[in-house]
């Protein structure tokens, strides 16, 4: 069914008439503070007979008076906000960033597990898809709570081998932000040494971390093709929070001849 019938339909079931969906879209204007939300009876007439799109003002306006979701409208004429991490991933950004992972509609739900096969054994490497006994349909909202810590995330730049390769270009790592102060404590390995979420002038960073009379030192790893940075703590550089968390590629993202620099661009 076309969307302008799929619009109508569901104001003729609703039991309101165009009068009806003017009057209350001039009361969300009002409120508002701004005419674009108001939606006349000429318009919406031409709406529901032709294929005109409603501008976001106005099809935010039915979304309230229709009682429809807002991304289900948006779906109709074709705008799917669940693609938008597709086309996230399908075009990566050169400098290290935070992000955010979110979810357009909250509802839904995706397949989890629920149940896991007690005769594996967690403490060996296997495939999750085999030590699940029963999948489930829960909701995503669920799954988004149990991040209690509400950290952040960062994106680990295409360019940015600081670390490499202990964390690689386009991996993504969670940060902590209740943790901004640099750890004094020892380390036995690098494994355990504390990585960091820095912002800096002109974008991000993730290193080991040293402060030393107000110098903040961004330390790479061994292997690593980049130096150390020299920074004025505070004003040339920020903990956003030590990283708790990573996820990358295991396989190797320096192909023969490419650009290894660990200068960042400019923050995105």
């Amino acid at each position: 069914m076309h969307p302008s019938q799929r619009l109508k339909d569901v104001r003729v079931r609703l039991g309101i008439t165009t009068r009806d969906v003017s009057e209350l879209s001039q009361k969300i204007a009002d409120r508002e503070a701004n005419s674009e939300f108001h939606i006349s009876n000429a318009w919406l007439t031409q709406i529901e007979n032709s294929d005109s799109v409603p501008s976001i003002f106005k099809l935010y306006s039915l979304s309230a008076i229709y009682r429809v979701k807002f991304t289900d409208l948006l779906s109709l004429f074709g705008v799917e906000l669940d693609h938008l991490h597709q086309h996230q991933l399908s075009s990566p950004l050169m400098s290290t960033h935070l992000t955010t992972l979110e979810v357009a509609d909250e509802e839904k739900t995706i397949s989890f597990p629920v149940r896991f096969d007690r005769g594996f054994d967690i403490d060996n490497t296997n495939l999750l898809s085999r030590m699940v006994e029963v999948w489930g349909e829960v909701p995503i909202a669920l799954i988004r709570h149990l991040d209690i810590r509400h950290s952040q995330y960062g994106y680990i730049g295409l360019k940015d081998y600081t670390l490499y390769p202990l964390i690689r270009p386009g991996s993504f790592v969670q940060v902590d932000q209740n943790v901004r102060r640099i750890q004094p404590r020892k380390w036995r390995t690098e494994y355990d040494r504390p990585i960091y979420f820095v912002e800096l002038r002109d974008g991000y960073a993730c290193s080991w971390c040293e402060l030393q009379d107000g110098r903040l030192f961004l330390i790479p790893h061994p292997l690593s093709p980049c130096s150390v940075r020299n920074l004025a703590y505070g004003t040339d550089g920020e903990i956003v929070g030590q990283v708790t968390a990573v996820a990358m590629r295991i396989t190797d993202g320096s192909p023969a001849g490419s650009d290894v620099s660990g200068e960042l661009p400019s923050r995105v």
